[in-house]
């Protein structure tokens, strides 16, 4: 602890600024009144779509509301001399095509791919003179089996088979992703022209049901069913289901009994990181730097982003076409185009003045599922975590299990199930799940010597409590206390290395980030609620009602995660669109 209090008291010294901040010194001055397009919202993929249109040729500006950019992908020093990915705090989902394209490389982005990945204890007595058991996966399959086989020589055997089912179904989602889903009104209401230019949307389609092929039954299958009925028909141990079905559920409010739940799972296995598939790893300096990084890239190709400049309203024309936007101090910025990173509500419901949106449509976008089951809690310890299924050894340095998303009341699928059980009463769940990821153990830029930051991100909370109960500061250290008192049970004294805490319940994740609902996913990742239907059917290809209003958040195919695709898909749909005005 004295260690980390030196380091602690030298790291409130100042830090270099990065670039895209030395940038906004030089812009913010020269607000212009006209641009081609303007970008509501510098989160992930307000930048990307920024960068990209400017990449075309589009004199574009991106408006922030708070005074740091990169929305949910964010670095906070909310505890002196502590670095923390305060909402996203891992990196898988980046489209492949935005690292090369952007060159987030060559401006500042760098990865710590983790290997383990994984780590599940027990809460288990040790028998013999053992420690408890535990689950450690990563990316060597004999391992893997060797940890597996403890629970279950069975599950052993078949896990390099369902690793093989899920990569393939991945592969065959891929190219959905990285392009406008199929357009069904240029089908149904189109000239002949359109309906034929429109045939090019379903090559993705055609590409996927190539890939799945004979077998695209049973994929059908982990799409619409529940995920434990999928784990079911591969595995037997619950330890291995139950931190499978983690992603299943995480960030969601669904539980892996629920319809649906399936796709959520293979959401969050079909990433890659530096050409690894399924790689998921901690940027290094926090999630701000991965958004810096692509700012950088936007700004050096000359896109204009302003902090602390509060979009209040889209301009439109008389004749029913975008003109610009009003910002909150009065300002008026005029261009062709404007793409909002916010969510669908706070575009449409907000931002948008309503006589210019069809009453079905702002019906429809009113009733999106927008519940989140997410607290978020961010800690700065002045010790690592010491877990009773894996003992730090002397000298307190990290051990490969620290690097790994780290599953604690998941050794049973039924603990997740009773878990989200407790929120449909308004209660925060008795066991919350949580997932515990400590990103200084590869980064220690983070904090300072000797000590560690700590992200949890835990469910489920529900966004008002029993009785119609708001949340206060009672109620908000009352369930962190709750969530402590879990972890001590499976590392006894990570209460007492608690330095600081920063906690976000759903409401707060609304108010700091703009998450309607707290939803990491701006609306949920349902059936009802993907591709064609997202946000809404019949307004899925990233416009919207209003001529030259577009979406380019996570509220637009292909949904969350810090995937980018949605900024990236938003910038090509808008370049065919100016380029044929």
């Amino acid at each position: 602890m004295t260690t980390c209090g030196r380091g602690l008291r030298r790291a409130v010294g100042a830090s270099p600024r990065p670039t895209w901040r030395r940038a906004l010194s030089d812009t913010r001055g020269r607000l212009k009144p006209e641009y081609d397009a303007v970008v509501v919202g510098a989160g992930h993929n307000g930048l990307v779509a920024a960068a990209y249109l400017q990449r075309f040729g589009v004199n574009t500006a991106v408006f922030e509301r708070r005074h740091v950019i990169g929305g949910a992908a964010v670095t906070e020093e909310i505890v002196p001399g502590f670095k923390f990915s305060r909402a996203s705090y891992l990196l898988s989902l980046l489209r492949p095509q935005i690292y090369s394209e952007l060159e987030l490389k060559k401006h500042g982005l760098r990865l710590h791919l983790r290997n383990p990945y994984s780590f599940t204890p027990m809460l288990e007595e040790g028998t013999g003179g053992k420690v408890p058991r535990s689950l450690l996966l990563g990316t060597d399959m004999v391992e893997n089996q060797k940890q597996i086989a403890q629970f279950s020589k069975k599950d052993a055997q078949a896990f390099p088979k369902y690793e093989a089912f899920m990569d393939r179904l991945a592969l065959a989602i891929d190219p959905l992703l990285d392009s406008a889903p199929v357009d069904l009104e240029a089908f149904q209401q189109g000239s002949l022209l359109q309906r034929l230019k429109s045939l090019s949307t379903l090559k993705p389609l055609w590409q996927a049901g190539c890939i799945l092929g004979a077998q695209l039954p049973q994929y059908y299958q982990v799409l619409t069913a529940p995920a434990a009925k999928v784990l079911d028909q591969w595995f037997e141990s619950e330890p291995l289901k139950a931190t499978l079905a983690t992603d299943a559920v995480i960030g969601a409010m669904t539980n892996p009994y629920i319809p649906g739940s399936g796709y959520v799972l293979l959401h969050h296995v079909m990433g890659s990181l530096e050409g690894v598939r399924g790689a998921w790893g901690y940027v290094q300096g926090g999630m701000g730097a991965l958004s810096d990084a692509i700012a950088s890239s936007a700004t050096a190709h000359g896109v204009s982003i302003f902090t602390e400049k509060t979009v209040a309203k889209v301009q439109v024309s008389s004749g029913g076409r975008v003109q610009g936007v009003v910002l909150q101090d009065g300002s008026e910025v005029r261009s062709k185009v404007v793409l909002s990173n916010a969510s669908p509500q706070i575009t449409f419901l907000k931002l948008t003045p309503q006589e210019w949106l069809p009453e079905e449509f702002v019906a429809r976008i009113a009733q999106l599922d927008t519940k989140s089951p997410v607290t978020k809690i961010n800690v700065a310890v002045n010790r690592l975590p010491d877990f009773l299924a894996a003992p730090n050894t002397p000298g307190d340095q990290p051990l490969p299990h620290h690097q790994c998303s780290i599953h604690l009341n998941c050794e049973d699928t039924l603990l997740v199930h009773q878990a989200f059980e407790d929120t449909l009463d308004g209660l925060p769940s008795k066991r919350p799940l949580i997932e515990l990821c400590i990103p200084s153990s590869l980064d220690p830029t983070l904090a300072p010597p000797g000590c560690h930051v700590v992200s949890l991100f835990t469910q489920y909370t529900p966004y008002t409590l029993a009785g119609g109960k708001a949340w206060d500061e009672q109620q908000r250290n009352a369930y962190a206390d709750r969530v402590f008192d879990c972890i001590e049970a499976y590392a006894p004294g990570f209460k007492g290395s608690v330095v600081g805490r920063d906690i976000l319940t759903p409401p707060d994740l609304e108010r700091v980030f703009g998450l309607p609902g707290g939803n990491i996913f701006h609306c949920a990742m349902s059936l009802d609620q993907l591709y064609f239907a997202r946000p809404v059917p019949l307004h899925s290809s990233y416009c919207s009602p209003l001529r030259g209003l577009y979406l380019c958040g996570s509220g637009a195919h292909p949904g969350g995660g810090v995937m980018g695709a949605a900024g990236r898909n938003a910038a090509h749909v808008v370049f065919r669109d100016l380029r044929s005005m």
